[in-house]
């Protein structure tokens, strides 16, 4: 997921003590950042989910298909078409993925249900056989998680937070050279936050460390 700007959402009401006013305290006493301190399904994705690490095959593959839909588009969006993209994705399972044929793209391109993108859907079924012809040399998550840089970001604003890295960059031509397609380093940076690669919580936020991937 691709951090949205605080410009795009409601104003933040600044942390007592805290050096800027990119976190609201909600009213359970947690800080967010703004564009998880309103909308309810942004939130528990944000409490619960964004930077948890994921490490099977299955989970890597979702985020890596979900983040390539989401370009050009919001996270909130991509974030509740999820129930029906997994149901059109066969909870994207990658060997299932990969056996797509073009009556499964006619199928998604008639799904109002997801984001009916041709040269998107052909990439998740392109990225499945990637997936699959990976596994003899490791696996998509050892792959992916390979690329996890010495240090992470520590971010107090929106400002101070990367949208690519060199080891997004990295994963991107790696990714591209084992087939891989919808991977620039934008998007690999997203991935690698969301599966708490990357630690790009704000400092002050409640999630700040606990995915127990950076201390």
């Amino acid at each position: 997921m691709s951090t949205e700007p605080a410009s795009t959402e409601p104003a933040s009401t600044e942390p007592a003590g805290a050096p800027h006013s990119d976190l609201v305290i909600g009213d359970d006493g947690l800080a967010r950042p703004v564009w998880a301190s309103t909308d309810e399904l942004l939130r528990d994705y944000y409490d619960t989910e964004w930077g948890m690490p994921v490490r099977d095959e299955r989970g890597v593959f979702e985020r890596l298909s979900l983040e390539a839909f989401q370009s050009g588009l919001s996270w909130r969006t991509i974030l509740a078409k999820r129930p029906a993209f997994r149901a059109a994705f066969a909870d994207f399972d990658p060997d299932t993925v990969a056996g797509f044929g073009e009556d499964d793209v006619a199928r998604l391109m008639a799904d109002a249900g997801i984001v009916r993108n041709r040269a998107k859907i052909l990439a998740t079924i392109t990225n499945a056989n990637a997936t699959v012809a990976l596994r003899q040399d490791g696996g998509l998550s050892d792959f992916v998680w390979s690329f996890r840089p010495a240090t992470t970001p520590e971010p107090e604003t929106y400002a101070q937070v990367p949208t690519t890295s060199d080891e997004s960059v990295a994963l991107s031509k790696a990714l591209r050279k084992r087939g891989f397609a919808f991977v620039g380093p934008t998007t690999m940076h997203a991935l690698m936050e969301a599966l708490g690669i990357v630690d790009t919580h704000l400092l002050g936020s409640h999630r700040r460390g606990t995915s127990g991937v950076w201390n």
